[in-house]
């Protein structure tokens, strides 16, 4: 038997133990057998935990360094929890960190409690995602993470909700300074934090051709579907961190024009113009996006996902309303058989080019991001406004508001999710 490199038989060899070899291996393999399983077991939950609960600097030890050993594994855990798939559990202690007394910017429409929503049990959840927890907000972390910082919403009335959400979530800390000049462009400032937030009012991303007004509401928007909407693309090279949104008003009567031409309408009663669809102009005008912040963005670049409406019993102006009182459970079929998801697949379609385009193409400044809320805000028809969005008059008829959300409420969920997101850009920013 060959033991040694020389190819020598040594196996007569009298002054050789022959207990030599068992004994070397079982010395190996006992050595081995730590750094194997350090290396290769699954991190626990406790782990997981620990990593999604406190900042990179932690309080647990010193923030290793991205190009240290100690630093991946941090660092994987973070890609495999996904955060935008899970549930809703119950959660007795919730309570929402603002009211409507507390918060002045809360929108009237969106003011549930101020309108006399009687039920707290809304307020009552608290999302899980699928194996691992996702921390809620923390106000004092968040302001350290964006310290020196500039944001900005752009999009439709969600974003407006949105950064509602996010300055309200704020206050327990502090006020921001409102610098605004013009109500399609609102202007934040955290003085001490050197925090900015605007908000881009922009509800097709992309050139518009006609103004929305009360006087002119039923006409059709032109939508320039290859061409900026210069009123916020020119102004993002400014910012750190950019949140995109649209697709409720895609659903509007429209006209389609691709390189200055008419290519066809939706809604629209003219004979002479093809009948398309809201996904033609809305994967069109999520390219055309994608490539303005391509061209005029070095930061973080967020997609944030589509939230359905949750009208039941009709339409929005026929009666239609969402009168549930506690979140969906996403393997109730039945009451999930009635969405559709075609806005939201084609921005996860659309998202996955613009990011594979920047993988081969970009110098690395811009990153773009999914911020996945779909799953999370499908299964909460209890958190719109409903008939809470405006005064219980029973001498005027309004619509039930099944599009927005109420403040406080699920969307409030959202700000654990960017901190999240924000948290992982610092432990691994690739």
């Amino acid at each position: 038997m060959e033991l040694f490199p020389s190819g020598k038989n040594h196996s007569d060899n009298k002054t050789v133990p022959k207990l030599i070899l068992p004994l070397f291996l079982t010395v190996v393999v006992l050595a081995a057998f730590p750094l194997y399983y350090t290396f290769n077991r699954a991190p626990t939950v406790h782990e997981l935990d620990l990593f999604l609960s406190t900042s990179p600097d932690g309080g647990t030890g010193p923030e290793p360094s991205r190009n240290s050993k100690a630093a991946a594994p941090a660092a994987e855990i973070a890609r495999r929890c996904d955060i935008s798939t899970g549930d809703w559990v119950p959660d007795p202690t919730a309570a929402p960190s603002y009211s409507n007394e507390t918060c002045w910017e809360i929108q009237e429409t969106q003011n549930c409690k101020k309108f006399g929503q009687p039920d707290n049990g809304y307020l009552r959840w608290r999302w899980k995602p699928d194996g691992c927890e996702l921390p809620v907000f923390d106000p004092v972390e968040f302001l350290e993470l964006v310290r020196g910082k500039a944001l900005a919403f752009v999009g439709d009335s969600i974003a407006r909700n949105h950064m509602q959400s996010l300055v309200c979530l704020l206050s327990r800390i502090t006020y921001p300074s409102d610098i605004s000049n013009t109500d399609n462009r609102r202007s934040l400032v955290y003085r001490d934090y050197d925090f900015n937030i605007t908000l881009f009012w922009s509800p097709y991303l992309v050139k518009t051709g006609v103004t929305y007004s009360e006087s002119n509401k039923d006409n059709p928007f032109d939508l320039y579907l290859d061409e900026f909407d210069e009123s916020w693309t020119t102004k993002i090279k400014d910012f750190d961190y950019l949140i995109i949104n649209a697709g409720h008003w895609f659903f509007r009567p429209t006209r389609f024009y691709l390189e200055g031409k008419l290519v066809g309408c939706l809604y629209s009663w003219d004979p002479n113009v093809t009948q398309l669809t809201s996904g033609f102009s809305y994967r069109r005008a999520l390219k055309t996006a994608f490539r303005a912040v391509k061209s005029n963005f070095k930061g973080v670049a967020f997609l944030r996902t589509f939230t359905p409406q949750h009208y039941e019993n009709g339409p929005w102006d026929s009666g239609g309303e969402c009168a549930r009182t506690e979140p969906l459970r996403r393997n109730d079929s039945a009451a999930l058989a009635q969405f559709k998801f075609d806005v939201y697949d084609i921005q996860r379609e659309e998202f996955g080019v613009a990011e594979e385009e920047g993988r081969r193409n970009s110098d690395g400044v811009v990153r773009l991001r999914l911020f996945d809320v779909t799953q999370a805000m499908l299964l909460r028809p209890d958190g719109h406004p409903n008939r809470y969005g405006h005064p219980q008059n029973p001498n005027i008829t309004y619509h039930n508001d099944c599009i927005h959300w109420c403040l406080p409420g699920p969307i409030d969920t959202w700000g654990d999710f960017f901190m999240e997101l924000l948290k992982r850009e610092v432990i691994d920013p690739r």
